[in-house]
């Protein structure tokens, strides 16, 4: 499975995309955390169901200094992704 999460509230500066990737790995996922326009972060994470489930609660709380006002998910079909990054 895969899930493009498009994140808003202040998560960006505050350490959002490194606590993501900490979690993904944790969890054994691949994707990527970026920052992009309005000051939002979009993950795209590859793996199992329950993993990518638990991801999302993550996304939902984020760091110490963050304020998640919203997580919007789309899920889809994985297409290989094999590391977590960060751009």
């Amino acid at each position: 499975m895969r899930i493009v999460a498009l994140v808003s509230g202040v998560v960006t500066g505050v350490g959002y995309r490194r606590f993501v990737q900490g979690k993904a790995r944790d969890l054994g996922l691949a994707g990527s955390a970026e920052n992009i326009s309005e000051g939002r972060v979009e993950v795209v994470a590859e793996g199992g169901q329950a993993e990518l489930e638990r991801l999302v609660h993550w996304l939902n709380r984020g760091p110490a200094h963050a304020r998640v006002s919203a997580v919007d998910v789309q899920w889809a079909a994985a297409t290989g992704m094999k590391e977590f990054h960060i751009f």
